[in-house]
């Protein structure tokens, strides 16, 4: 069972840690510039990475709560990033800052945007983190 819980914990570093990396790559590698909903969750993405690998080297689940509670928020505010660029009732004015936040750089298959990339990621280290916290109060990991 211990072998597991590591693998979920790898999971959910390498979540966190893919979704890092491509928020770089958009901004830094295809000059991508990040409205001010992005920073809002690069800010909750980036620790992800750390608190993930520090957990994931000490082996302690306990250690990785901000984590839920950050992938949550960070799920929430993508959300509602995607629905401004997805529902035009929501985008009325560029109210975002110097980009506007339902600009979009990507939009592959008519529905995966940058901040749809950010919130599956967020999606699946919240959904992860909550069935390792279910599994450790039912199974004691």
């Amino acid at each position: 069972m211990k072998k597991n819980f590591e693998t979920w914990l790898f999971l959910l570093w390498a979540t966190s840690l893919v979704a890092t990396v491509g928020s770089l790559f958009f901004s830094e590698v295809l000059g991508y510039e990040p409205c001010e909903l992005c920073w809002y969750q690069r800010i909750l993405m980036y620790p992800l990475v750390i608190i993930y690998g520090a957990a994931l080297w000490k082996k302690k689940m306990d250690m990785a709560i901000p984590g839920l509670i950050m992938s949550g928020i960070g799920m929430l505010i993508s959300i509602y990033h995607y629905s401004l660029q997805k529902i035009p009732a929501l985008s009325t004015g560029d109210t975002c800052g110097l980009v506007p936040c339902n600009a979009q750089y990507i939009n592959i298959f008519g529905f995966v945007t940058i901040p749809f990339l950010a919130g599956t990621a967020f999606i699946i280290i919240f959904i992860i983190h909550v069935m390792l916290i279910g599994k450790k109060g039912s199974k004691g990991i």
